[in-house]
């Protein structure tokens, strides 16, 4: 009988996925991070001591790893093709990202640049949406995302939503749009009570609330330009 332990009778603190979940991929070795891509090892060892055999032979070097072959790698026990393909098309990605440049994040740090962003979204829209922009402390966009959309004259927010993707998110600053279709670009009373709410919420949370965008065909209306925040 074989004394081998498989990885979902390790401790789950020890598991490459669940430690990946809990600590992120930065916390895993490479052995650990490919043992996740090929799901499992043979009769004789698991995955992770698999990966840490082969990277052993690479001498630890995932650049010469991405040199193997499909057929180097098959010479190994519990490798076969498909395990093969994988290693070397992780390989293959991690060369092109290193290849590729950072993506550029928009600086939204005026309301200007606000309607200039979101205003191709929402020129040609025929009922309201309220977007909720997520930004870092040097007003980098992390995410923007559509929150309600509906009325014509009014849209509902959920507040507690808009919080919680700042915080997934580990947003520093947060600003919100959304469009009148009338073309006014006077705020209601509406959008006033709702742009006191958020920034009340955002207090507490010491998350800065950067402003309040509301975007017509060829105008805005910016509650931080007004003086309003």
């Amino acid at each position: 009988m074989s004394d081998k332990l498989n990885i979902n009778e390790w401790a789950e603190e020890d598991r490459p996925r669940e430690k990946m979940e809990r600590l992120g991929a930065q916390a895993l070795s490479d052995a650990e991070l490919l043992a996740i891509l090929v799901g499992s090892g043979s009769t004789k060892e698991d995955a992770v001591t698999l990966m840490k055999r082969i990277l052993n032979d690479c001498k630890n070097n995932l650049n010469t790893l991405g040199k193997l072959t499909i057929r180097d790698l098959c010479e190994y026990n519990g490798v076969g093709p498909a395990k093969a393909i994988t290693i070397l098309a992780a390989c293959e990605l991690g060369k092109r990202r290193q290849m590729e440049k950072p993506e550029e994040r928009p600086d939204l740090g005026t309301a200007t640049r606000i309607y200039n962003h979101m205003h191709p979204k929402m020129q040609d829209l025929d009922t309201e949406e309220f977007w909720l922009l997520l930004m870092n402390q040097d007003y980098r966009l992390i995410k923007e995302q559509r929150i309600a959309h509906g009325g014509i004259t009014e849209v509902a927010v959920d507040v507690r939503l808009l919080l919680k993707e700042a915080l997934l998110c580990n947003a520093t600053i947060m600003a919100v749009c959304h469009n009148h279709p009338s073309g006014s670009i006077r705020p209601s009373t509406s959008d006033d009570n709702l742009t006191k709410t958020i920034q009340q919420a955002c207090n507490v949370m010491r998350i800065k609330f950067m402003d309040h965008v509301i975007i017509t065909d060829g105008l805005y209306f910016s509650y931080h330009e007004a003086g309003k925040i």
